[in-house]
């Protein structure tokens, strides 16, 4: 009797191998030739009127930017790219990681740390928003590099190091019509370090990740063979692009796939810009979805006979309870209040409300969440068209190996990846790079479990897990997880925190209320300082009726701001978040 496959090692036998690649150039030249006249980006001009570049025109571009940068004696050195997400963004990120090594830096950051980026990693260019360089420029007595090129989006004139990129462009093009070859003749090594990130997580300090384009590009080919990516696709381009998430899935992958690509203007713009462009596919982080699942259920509430809404019974879900010709007019409404198209949401850098996935599915919008790091270039895991639990981070993506090391009693330990997606290492940080770099396994310092059929199911931080003085250990994500289930809770951090003179470590958290839910609890009365705080008191209270005793909130504070967050919306569990604000 032969043995009975798990659904890991189904996933495996339903992966459908694609065309290999293993750097972005030769990525680029395929999808030019086989997608030559498909649209591959569409854009806004000037006067807001939507226009489209073909691959074969993106192919061009990045040929001559490339171009560019060799005669600004740029080959093979490091060039940082900053601003917003644009098509300018994405052919500098290109071309700068075929001619050199790319440094992506996150838009958002303070003008020293993308100084001190600068300096760590010896980029001698940076291309980017006229806004962000100029911050720069403002403090240039910092930058240890005095000649650096600053290659500036928006000007049309240049000075000195001072470049304007519509000039640089057009140099490059020139130089490809006069013959230029330089850039074509470029062999990337598959294999070294092109890509430099630098991340902060949510639990320490910055490191540079190394990235080789084999590491990226074996994650694309990996997700590819899983999840659907049709050409018929737009996605709709949200998340900032120096993160890998977005960078992998939602930039590189659909330009492999032969798909296309539109950029939000912005979060106010979410609505009108799905309005405008019709995405089919969005990556998103939770909150995007939640935000966006509440919205839907305010206009359900509205709108719908209260028999329909009111009165739900535990886990019973109002779309359940629609009749079948009312069904589909709320799909139908749904969907064309998201441009009409849209599809499939792939969630990640946090764990989604199974109930919020649930509800989207019944609405007939999919949605996949994975489980990834900026050192894995970044997934590791994820549900996919085949198999799909909403409770869980998915399964392994081809090619990629996880397992719990050194699991306790309920299975729970760290998650450990194998595979060609992980880093090359951390940039000059040997000590680091041997810390989390084991016997060819990636330490990730995330905690979980795998169920029989391999499903992963995240846990928490290894190092935001809260031990307590009888070697009981608290995470803090699920108690988090409690308390944002609340409408009336916006945000909350879950910290240990030990008292003067006890050695016992005891749970505190911060809440953010979400103020517009109190008010609609209160019957629409402006609530009190101490009307809050009896409010949180009681979400607080039914909460630790959920959990055992030693998992119990022993004391809170209510912020008036939110929490700092990393550009994924992650709350930063260091730094100001420890303060009330």
């Amino acid at each position: 009797m032969s043995k009975e496959l798990t659904i890991a090692e189904q996933l495996k036998e339903k992966y459908h191998k694609c065309e290999e690649v293993t750097n972005f150039k030769e990525m680029l030249d395929r999808s030019a030739t086989i997608f030559k006249t498909r649209t591959a980006f569409k854009l806004k001009d000037e006067n807001g009127n939507i226009y489209s570049k073909t691959y074969e025109e993106l192919r061009q571009d990045v040929a001559a930017l490339g171009t560019s940068l060799i005669e600004n004696g740029l080959l093979n050195k490091r060039i940082a790219v900053i601003g917003k997400n644009s098509y300018k963004w994405a052919i500098s990120y290109l071309a700068a990681s075929i001619v050199g090594i790319v440094v992506p830096i996150d838009k958002e950051l303070h003008s020293d740390d993308v100084i001190n980026f600068m300096n760590v990693s010896k980029s001698e260019c940076i291309l980017g928003d006229n806004k962000n360089l100029k911050q720069i420029i403002e403090n240039i007595e910092k930058l240890e590099n005095k000649k650096t090129l600053f290659v500036d989006f928006d000007s049309k004139i240049q000075e000195d190091n001072f470049l304007a990129f519509k000039i640089q462009m057009e140099n490059g093009q020139n130089l490809l019509e006069e013959g230029d070859t330089r850039f074509d003749e470029i062999k990337v090594d598959s294999d070294e370090m092109k890509i430099l990130l630098f991340t902060s997580g949510t639990t320490g300090s910055a490191k540079g990740v190394c990235l080789s384009q084999r590491n990226v590009c074996s994650n694309i080919l990996s997700t590819y063979g899983i999840v659907k990516v049709k050409r018929s696709d737009l996605f709709f381009s949200v998340l900032p692009l120096h993160h890998t998430y977005e960078c992998t899935l939602g930039f590189l992958l659909p330009l492999y796939s032969g798909a296309s690509i539109c950029y939000c203007e912005g979060l106010r713009y979410i609505t009108s810009n799905m309005m405008e462009y019709h995405p089919s596919v969005i990556l998103c982080v939770p909150l995007l979805l939640e935000k966006m699942y509440q919205k839907i259920m305010k206009n359900m509430q509205k709108s719908l006979p209260k028999k329909y809404t009111e009165n739900l019974k535990e886990n019973e879900n109002v779309i359940d309870k629609l009749p079948f010709f009312i069904k589909r007019i709320v799909k139908t409404k749904v969907k064309n209040t998201l441009g009409g198209r849209l599809r499939v949401f792939i969630v990640g850098a946090a764990a989604v409300n199974p109930e919020i996935a649930d509800t989207f599915d019944k609405l007939g919008l999919n949605s996949l969440q994975g489980y990834g790091l900026t050192e894995c270039a970044p997934l590791v895991a994820g549900n996919t068209d085949f198999f799909k639990r909403n409770d869980s981070a998915g399964l392994p993506i081809p090619n990629v190996e996880y397992k719990i090391d050194n699991p306790n009693d309920e299975g729970v330990g760290e998650i450990i990846v194998k595979g060609p997606n992980v880093m090359l290492g951390y940039y000059n940080m040997p000590e680091e790079t041997e810390k989390v770099l084991k016997k060819g396994w990636f330490h990730t310092g995330d905690l979980g479990k795998i169920d029989k059929n391999g499903f992963l199911y995240i846990t928490g931080r290894c190092k935001s897990v809260i031990v307590t003085k009888n070697g009981k250990n608290i995470y803090p994500e699920e108690i988090e997880s409690y308390l944002n289930d609340n409408p009336l809770i916006s945000e909350s951090l879950v910290l240990g925190v030990q008292k003067e003179n006890d050695d016992e470590t005891y749970v505190n958290a911060q809440i953010f209320p979400n103020m517009e839910a109190i008010t609609e609890y209160l019957k629409g009365t402006v609530p009190t300082k101490e009307e809050i705080k009896k409010i949180i008191s009681d979400v607080v209270s039914s909460v630790n009726s959920k959990i055992p005793n030693y998992k119990h909130i022993k004391n809170f504070v209510i912020r008036d701001k939110e929490f700092e967050k990393t550009t994924t919306q992650k709350i930063k569990r260091y730094g100001d978040n420890m303060k009330n604000k």
